[in-house]
């Protein structure tokens, strides 16, 4: 009763939306004592591919150190968002929420703060009062004016620039590259993968204002797939015949930036050994990216939700043998949804638009009319397991059905396969 109660108060903070700036979780962080300020931190932007290089690095530090990760948003339970080893318990959720309220009232400021600078407070202090080795910290949105922004990390990591949040980051990627600069700090080493030009332009233009050692991708750090695995080839480390836990082509990406982030540490002093790195990466789980369930029919979930990460979910695709393909498309109504069906459906015998239980969804009519341009069987189910039922009552055993379009589809798809809906 008391974690419903606190989770209750804490979801009704969105009610607030999105204020973006570091003065609020500032404050709250202040009221706490300003934990964050004796914290080891990986600072992690991007627009695709954050979360599994915060999985990566969480999974091969962990088996050395006691590592907190802070990630956004969850699968199914709020408790997901905040681990060291395992997710934070329910009486620990419990706990901190009633001490950030309670410090919030004293204040005098208690209808103020965001659902994120609220939680970003909370998980900075529970690392603290841990005292973990070292905090994994994922950016939420954009990088300069996110809550976690606060943060004074040893190594930050910006994955890539891609189309996502334009109305709040800009309308082309040289504007939302600038956001994601953001995170960059004076004289803290920088990891990016992006390979196009014009933004990858603005972050070693930012790098150099502040003096920031810069590692791109494909210049300063490779990696390459053979027959063995991954080959990475960085600075100082050479391993060949990697295996990673994570399926998908981009993943490989993924994890050369977690080697080259980690490297990087274990340059800093933070020690770490190959069998670390070779049983982390191996046995690294991140549920709900191109995550497949066996069948028959087989059904894959993966959360792309803009049109970069649409075409790496079609790229990955190549990889798996199937004969039809059926997709569950639920999407957001503030992302750049047609380029997302522009990169899935023409390779789909069969659509089937749902409505994720969020207010953010966008209306599956609009995704079914958009089908018609490519003459795609198409209809649409408000509820993403019935529309997994229904894919299932008609898809062939060697067949593939991808639930896709927005992390929110994917979790509820992904209840129903494990039973819980």
């Amino acid at each position: 009763m008391a974690y419903r109660e606190e989770l209750e108060y804490l979801y009704g903070l969105e009610r607030f939306g999105m204020i973006f700036g570091l003065q609020n979780v500032s404050e709250l962080l202040g009221l706490l004592g300003n934990p964050h300020w004796g914290l080891k931190v990986v600072h992690v932007a991007g627009t695709n591919g954050k979360g599994s290089v915060c999985a990566m690095l969480h999974a091969v530090l962990s088996r050395r150190y006691k590592v907190g990760l802070y990630t956004s948003p969850h699968l199914h339970r709020f408790n997901e968002r905040i681990r060291i080893q395992d997710e934070i318990s329910d009486e620990e959720v419990v706990a901190l929420t009633r001490l950030l309220r309670s410090k919030v009232e004293e204040a005098g400021r208690p209808e103020h703060f965001t659902f994120f600078d609220f939680t970003t407070a909370m998980a900075l202090y529970y690392f603290a009062q841990k005292e973990v080795d070292l905090a994994i910290v994922e950016v939420g949105l954009g990088g300069r004016l996110d809550s976690t922004n606060v943060v004074n990390p040893l190594v930050t990591v910006i994955t890539n620039v891609g189309h996502d949040h334009i109305d709040v980051l800009g309308s082309d990627l040289t504007e939302i590259a600038r956001e994601k600069a953001g995170v960059i700090k004076a004289g803290i080493p920088v990891v990016c993968g992006e390979g196009k030009e014009a933004p990858r332009r603005v972050i070693e233009e930012e790098a150099k204002m502040k003096g920031a050692p810069l590692y791109l991708l494909g210049r300063d750090f490779r990696w390459q797939r053979d027959e063995g695995g991954l080959n990475f080839e960085g600075r100082r480390w050479r391993f060949k015949g990697l295996s990673v836990g994570l399926s998908g082509a981009h993943q490989l990406e993924n994890a050369a930036l977690a080697l080259a982030t980690l490297q990087l540490l274990d340059e800093e002093g933070l020690e770490i050994g190959e069998e670390d790195v070779r049983i982390g990466l191996r046995t690294v789980r991140w549920p709900g990216r191109f995550e497949l369930f066996h069948g028959p029919p087989r059904v894959l979930l993966d959360g792309a939700h803009n049109p970069e990460g649409a075409k790496a979910l079609k790229v990955s695709l190549g990889e798996i043998p199937y004969r039809d393909l059926h997709l569950i498309l639920g999407i957001m109504a503030d992302k750049e949804w047609k380029g997302v069906l522009e990169e899935l459906v023409p390779g789909a015998s069969t659509v089937v638009a749902c409505r994720p239980q969020t207010s953010r969804a966008l209306d599956p009519e609009e995704i079914v009319r958009e089908t018609r341009r490519w003459n795609v069987r198409a209809w649409t189910v408000e509820d993403p397991a019935e529309a997994l039922k229904q894919l299932k009552e008609i898809a062939k055993p060697e067949d593939l059905i991808v639930a896709s379009g927005s992390l929110f589809t994917v979790a509820e798809v992904r209840e129903a396969l494990l039973g819980g809906r």
